[in-house]
């Protein structure tokens, strides 16, 4: 299906093409269409499979049909979870307007950074407006812009927006709007909270669903390495000299595990760099763009990176601790194997984790056979449930998986570890043994 057959005008189809858009994604052919009619939508696709253009596009259509006036009304509003979503939407929209007539003014906007220079970006509108929630609250309270005219309201990450916190400022942004509007959802996933979201905003709307999960792909290779924890960061520099000319994205769970694992790996020669939250602005941008050029070999993040982070032929992305929340392994691993390149995704699992990982497994809908790395062999219990986990081969012994160690073949603890107590009763019973062993008879 070419995007000459979506009701785009001449002008767009051919600003695509000079883009290098050979035809629409799935979930470009599907949306489209129905948003140009003006349909609300609910949209739920894979990361990396061109959702933004999948609203960019409309939005520029509308942008085109309107009549011009000063000063440039809101039409098009993008909310967006991170400063590197906003960049990222604002980048695809600048690339299609850049090469149409009457460049259209899109505003991309975020926390932070000063406000000044946002506000002063505003002067005399801005056609279209992407942005974080809070910032935007904060331009409209200084009277920067307004929102009573926006025509076409899209949330794009809309799970993300509810995780990372942003419900009361959705509300206080959707008071601001107008009654009657398109609201466009676009998700990988729709959790509980933004079903029901969805159901109070959307009217009749059109579902885009394309469920193909990343994990899927052909093109992603995944891995399911059992490791001690303590070891991880051992196995991780193991890993990363023996692929000197490969960059990683290295997921942790907190910003203080982001700066030591860097720290770590650097002690050993690799070029390492960490990525969260707290970081500046200036800071986050000079190491994605440090990473990106290749001046960084290692990338160490937190979930701040798991979403709208666009970076070419990333090879490898490592979970180094497994994300929180089962569907997040999606967004992670969707870092690599991008438009249609191959990827390999490595998950570390540890004696805590293994369980959680297989909700990640069930999720996704795909298995991922257990391997230990020579040199980096678990302990006896934890090497007892990657056995389990990945079945006895039928020429061995039938006792079950674990027996002797504590584990229920089924994957659950038996019993209770020994207390501190019983620890230090059983090294006295022990002393107490050699004491008697070496008196003279």
């Amino acid at each position: 299906m070419p995007f000459s057959s979506l009701g785009l005008l001449p002008v767009l189809q051919r600003a695509v093409e000079e883009l290098g858009f050979v035809q629409p994604t799935p979930v470009q052919a599907a949306a489209i269409g129905p948003m140009l009619a003006g349909r609300d939508l609910l949209v739920q696709a894979r990361t990396g499979s061109g959702k933004t253009a999948a609203f960019a596009l409309p939005l520029l259509q509308q942008w085109l049909n309107g009549a011009p006036q000063a000063p440039k009304p809101v039409r098009g509003l993008v909310l967006v979870p991170t400063r590197e979503l906003a960049l990222q939407v604002g980048q695809v929209l600048r690339d299609v307007s850049s090469r149409m007539p009457g460049l259209a003014k899109i505003a991309v906007v975020f926390g932070g950074v000063s406000i000044n220079p946002q506000m002063m970006g505003l002067r005399g509108g801005a056609d279209i407006v992407v942005a974080t929630p809070g910032r935007l609250l904060d331009l409209v309270r200084n009277n920067a812009l307004k929102l009573g005219q926006v025509e076409t309201l899209v949330l794009d990450e809309a799970d993300r927006l509810l995780d990372l916190g942003f419900n009361e400022e959705l509300s206080e942004v959707l008071a601001l709007l107008p009654a009657q509007r398109q609201t466009v959802f676009c998700s990988a996933t729709f959790p509980p909270a933004v079903k029901a979201l969805a159901a109070q905003l959307l009217v009749e709307p059109q579902e885009v669903r394309i469920a193909e999960l990343v994990a899927a792909l052909p093109d992603i290779e995944q891995r399911a390495i059992t490791v001690d924890a303590e070891r991880r960061t051992s196995l991780l520099k193991h890993l990363v000299l023996a692929s000197p000319d490969d960059r990683a994205l290295v997921f942790v769970a907190t910003k203080y595990a982001t700066e030591l694992v860097a720290d770590k790996l650097g002690r050993v020669g690799i070029r390492a760099g960490y990525f969260h939250g707290e970081m500046s602005q200036g800071a986050r941008t000079a190491t994605l763009d440090a990473f990106k050029a290749g001046e960084l070999q290692v990338l160490v993040a937190t979930d701040m990176a798991a979403r709208g982070l666009h970076i070419d032929a990333l090879p490898v992305v490592v979970n180094y601790d497994l994300p929180r929340a089962a569907e997040d392994h999606i967004h992670r691993i969707g870092r690599t194997g991008r438009a249609g390149g191959k990827g390999l995704a490595i998950s570390f699992i540890t004696t805590d984790s293994e369980a959680h990982f297989r909700l990640i497994e069930k999720r996704q809908g795909q298995r991922v056979p257990r391997e230990v790395v020579a040199g980096f062999e678990p302990t006896a219990v934890q090497a007892a449930v990657a056995d389990e986990s990945a079945g006895a081969d039928d020429n061995a012994s039938t006792t079950p998986a674990g027996a002797g160690t504590g584990l229920d073949p089924n994957g659950g603890v038996k019993g209770k570890r020994p207390s501190k107590k019983d620890k230090l009763r059983a090294a006295a019973a022990d002393a107490a043994s050699d004491r008697a062993a070496r008196k003279p008879r």
